[in-house]
């Protein structure tokens, strides 16, 4: 790997809590079972993003470290485990994502939605931020979610199109923008937020158009990061693409017109998500050496 993508390996007290109070709730974070290369900076600032709906997950898409399998019963304390989870841990905006469940009659909206409500009653004050699914396209599954009032909805494009049936053979390029666009269509005044993950063989024209197709579908908040590969048996990584490319994307999605751009090698979907939450309550997007990302310039 580059220089720019070395990271400390995982230690100090913070850390430790951090840990010990997700296995003493009994619940699962993204950062662990995804092998995020943050988690040592997210549970060392006390944050983590919540994984709910069990850790096995029904797809196996060939980017992700999330095991796949048969999944167990919901648990219907869950919601609660997390909304303590939140409280104790200080957040205050609160970000949950889920495996992707379809063997559930509604993919788990139920679930989303009770989690919501939960950590509304347990931190009143917090911020909340839901990574979504694809749900299948179902619409009342998605007027579920948004029935719950969270305060950003994201559902992560991931790649570029041509690269879907590679990437994502479970599921679909424009089935995601259509869930989008009815974030729009049901709740426009709900912030539509994507992820785009670079490296895994896509060309420039090829992100501009899913730039310009997710803003078409109403998603102004976007996030570019590094694809790293989790191990042997997932799709290796085509390029590691420098920090000042990173930025320059930015500086095109923001030219384009995204509201709210986090690009950098380490950016994830929920990578320091307060931060770009906050900011687009109240003012500019935070640029790449607010979120600790900062790099040269260059043209995409």
């Amino acid at each position: 790997k580059p220089p720019w993508l070395r990271r400390r390996v995982p230690s100090g007290p913070a850390y430790e809590e951090i840990k010990s109070l997700i296995r003493g709730a009994s619940l699962h974070t993204v950062c662990e079972e995804a092998h995020c290369p943050n988690m040592w900076e997210c549970f060392s600032n006390r944050t983590a993003t919540f994984l709910i709906l069990g850790d096995a997950c029904t797809r196996n898409c060939r980017f992700c470290a999330v095991a796949h399998g048969t999944p167990g019963p919901l648990d219907p304390a869950e919601p609660s485990r997390v909304a303590r989870a939140a409280g104790e841990m200080g957040l205050r905006h609160v970000v949950v994502t889920s495996v992707t469940r379809d063997d559930l009659p509604d993919g788990g909206s139920g679930a989303f939605g009770d989690t919501v409500r939960a950590v509304r009653e347990r931190v009143p004050d917090a911020s909340v931020e839901l990574l979504i699914p694809d749900l299948q396209g179902r619409t009342e599954d998605l007027e579920t979610v948004i029935a719950a009032r969270p305060d950003v909805l994201n559902h992560n494009l991931e790649t570029v199109e041509r690269l879907y049936s590679t990437v994502r053979p479970e599921a679909g390029y424009r089935r995601s923008l259509e869930l989008l666009g009815r974030v729009r269509e049901k709740a426009p005044d709900l912030p539509a937020k994507s992820g785009i993950m670079l490296g895994l063989g896509e060309r420039p024209g090829e992100v501009r158009a899913a730039l310009n197709d997710l803003l078409e579908a109403g998603c102004r908040r976007l996030t570019l990061g590094q694809y790293l590969q989790p191990s042997r048996r997932h799709l290796p990584v085509d390029r590691f693409v420098p920090p000042e490319e990173f930025e320059a994307w930015r500086g095109l999605a923001l030219a384009l017109g995204f509201e709210q751009v986090a690009s950098g090698p380490f950016v994830r979907s929920s990578y320091r998500a307060g931060d770009l939450y906050r900011k687009g309550a109240s003012g500019p997007a935070p640029n790449d050496a607010e979120m600790g990302l900062d790099g040269g310039r260059s043209g995409p």
